[in-house]
């Protein structure tokens, strides 16, 4: 019963946190994040063909493949911390609703390889001036252990 009354409890706290990614606070609001492209206010998903990752914009969540498994969390991981979100390019989805983008990996990777940046992309918000390199929400989350095993999807093909 305690267990039980501390998962609820963890899950409420990552319900209900904010996010932030590069030093600036994203909400679960459903709203673009900062460094997202300017006009495309209605996207539901971007795709990071530099790092292979997706990033879901209703919930504010990175999806990434790591571990054996597709994890979703409000952070990149700490390989990727010195990416600068601001200056890469997100490719669109706009035909796609569902929860599980990277089941198209493969198609995405060859469509858009690293290093894909077509034409410039202005952001939402302008790019603070030192980036910050660590996100506090994601390193000293107390549950982000047991949430990145719960919320965790294996790869489909």
């Amino acid at each position: 019963m305690k267990n039980l009354k501390l998962l609820v409890s963890q899950m409420l706290l990552f319900i209900g946190k904010t996010s932030q990614a590069q030093g600036i606070t994203e909400t679960s609001d459903g709203m673009p994040p900062q460094w997202g492209p300017v006009g495309y206010e209605n996207e539901h998903f971007y795709y990071l063909p530099d790092i292979d990752v997706y990033y879901e914009i209703p919930t504010g969540e990175f999806i990434y493949y790591s571990g054996g498994a597709w994890i979703r969390r409000s952070c990149l991981p700490w390989r990727l911390r010195r990416y600068d979100l601001f200056s890469a390019f997100k490719v669109l989805m706009p035909d796609y609703y569902g929860r599980a983008p990277f089941i198209y990996l493969t198609e995405h990777k060859l469509r858009y390889p690293k290093g894909y940046h077509p034409y410039f992309q202005k952001t939402i918000g302008d790019k603070p001036v030192k980036l910050q390199t660590t996100s506090p929400s994601c390193k000293i989350h107390p549950s982000s252990f047991l949430i990145k095993d719960m919320v965790h999807y294996s790869e489909e093909k």
